[in-house]
């Protein structure tokens, strides 16, 4: 049981003065003047003797762990926080590293660190003891906003490459407004850059936030939005984790980079934000290319451009002397011509010279074919030529006569007409069917009888059939 402050009655004050450290004191005389490393000893020395092992209850906030491998954190309820820390020989007993908000039941001793002078519980073990609220009303609200799509990849929009303004979103207070504006400075210079003040920490704070979000959604005047803060413990960013800050974030018509705490800091407006940054700095350094960078790359485009320019003028410079060595005066152009024009005059003189020599000495040739001496063998060829072509027409005539005359004689062979002429005849009925067997007509029926000259109308008074006709 704790025994209170209260419990050092009057009685025993100088013996607990003693024990505690202070020096001793002649109330009758004079009281003694301390220095400040006596006042922390001794108060120590007090709390040292006066309070027993403690059992704690609390959740986890500000937790770091040194290099040297203790851990320094606070813990804290409702309505207060101490601090407290776990040296490494207690803390690698330990089963798990804390997280912010995590509520943990801790063996402590309560000490007081003389160099700063505060209170602070000496950590000798702990255990789990559920996750804090603070941190449990964080997990429910990411969780469901992630439900709801409102981190999803496909709504992040792309920062745009080069900026024409920045909007700051902080406090004017804030340390990390100070790095930003410096990064900026440095990186980007001649950029404007457009602050909308606001509260970062406390109860107004998200009022605050989403108040300067509509302000340069209306005003419309930067690029990029950095919502940035310094570091702190879940309660002082708890601001970020306000859902209705984050709904404004997710329908920000400027892209937003949320730069808020630490690189462990982890809030909803990281998630819900176009990009998170590490820290202040980084977010300025995201939103903004470093000015060397730019530079470095426009001295490569004008190098470029300086390059081009000069191979396209040599290119002209040499099109240019083409159409020199083609370009010609006019008059030499004339001239060319009319050179042209007397060497194809001559050339015609000269063709019809030599056609007309050809056609005289043709006229010469024929005509020394056409005289008197000639002519009487030409009749002769001319006479024995009709002569040879008559008598070939008169054996061919006979050959073609020949040649029908048995045509006709094997037709007439096959002709119905030779067979009348035989003495046989046709027999048809009135619809010029042939008959051709008795039992084909009947007695009174009219018949035609075809002969070889003429034809005959008969009429059936019987008919008779012989055997071989009836088999």
């Amino acid at each position: 049981m704790i025994r209170p402050w209260c419990g050092i009655v009057d009685s025993n004050w100088s013996q607990t003065r003693m024990e505690a450290g202070f020096p001793p004191q002649d109330s009758a005389t004079t009281r003694e003047i301390l220095t400040i490393s006596q006042l922390n000893r001794a108060v120590a020395g007090l709390l040292d003797s006066s309070i027993p092992p403690l059992q704690v209850r609390g959740e986890i906030s500000n937790f770091t762990r040194a290099a040297s491998g203790h851990w320094y954190f606070t813990l804290k309820d409702s309505t207060a926080q101490v601090r407290a820390v776990m040296f490494r020989h207690r803390a690698q007993s330990v089963g798990f590293v804390p997280r912010e908000g995590d509520s943990v039941q801790v063996s402590a001793l309560a000490g007081f660190y003389q160099a700063r002078g505060e209170f602070q519980l000496n950590v000798e073990a702990m255990r789990r003891a559920g996750a804090g609220d603070l941190y449990q009303r964080f997990v429910e609200l990411r969780e469901r906003l992630r439900g709801e799509g409102l981190f999803d990849e496909g709504l992040k929009r792309e920062l745009p490459s080069h900026p024409r303004c920045i909007g700051i979103i902080t406090s004017l207070q804030a340390a990390a407004l100070r790095d930003v504006l410096t990064t900026l400075r440095r990186r980007a210079p001649q950029l404007p850059v457009v602050i909308y003040p606001s509260a970062v920490q406390g109860s107004e704070a998200p009022a605050g936030l989403i108040a300067a979000l509509h302000v340069a959604a209306r005003r419309a005047e930067c690029d990029v939005l950095l919502l940035v803060r310094g570091g702190g413990s879940i309660e002082d960013l708890w601001a970020f984790n306000d859902e209705r800050l984050a709904r404004e974030i997710a329908g920000s018509p400027i892209p937003v980079v949320c730069g808020v705490g630490h690189e462990s800091d982890f809030t909803i407006a990281d998630f819900v934000a176009d990009l998170r940054a590490a820290t202040p700095t980084a977010a300025a350094q995201a939103a903004v290319a470093d000015r060397r960078d730019s530079l470095a790359l426009l001295q490569a485009i004008v190098r470029r451009l300086v390059t081009a320019g000069r191979r396209a003028q040599l290119t002209a410079e040499q099109r240019v002397d083409t159409a020199a060595r083609l370009l010609r005066s006019p008059a030499a152009r004339w001239q060319q011509r009319a050179g042209l024009l007397n060497a194809l005059a001559m050339r015609l003189r000269a063709a019809g010279r030599q056609t007309l020599s050809l056609n005289r000495q043709r006229t010469e040739s024929l005509g020394r074919q056409l005289v008197a001496p000639g002519l009487p063998a030409l009749d002769t060829r001319v006479d024995a030529l009709g002569k040879r072509l008559a008598r070939a027409a008169a054996v061919g005539t006979v050959r073609r006569h020949e040649f029908l005359q048995a045509l006709s004689h094997k037709l007439d062979l096959v002709s119905p007409q030779a067979v009348l002429q035989r003495g046989y005849a046709i027999v048809q009925t009135d619809a010029g069917d042939v008959v051709r067997s008795a039992h084909e007509v009947s007695a009174g029926q009219s018949l035609q009888v075809q002969l070889a000259r003429g034809a005959l109308d008969v009429e059936v008074r019987s008919s008779r059939t012989s055997a071989q006709d009836d088999a």
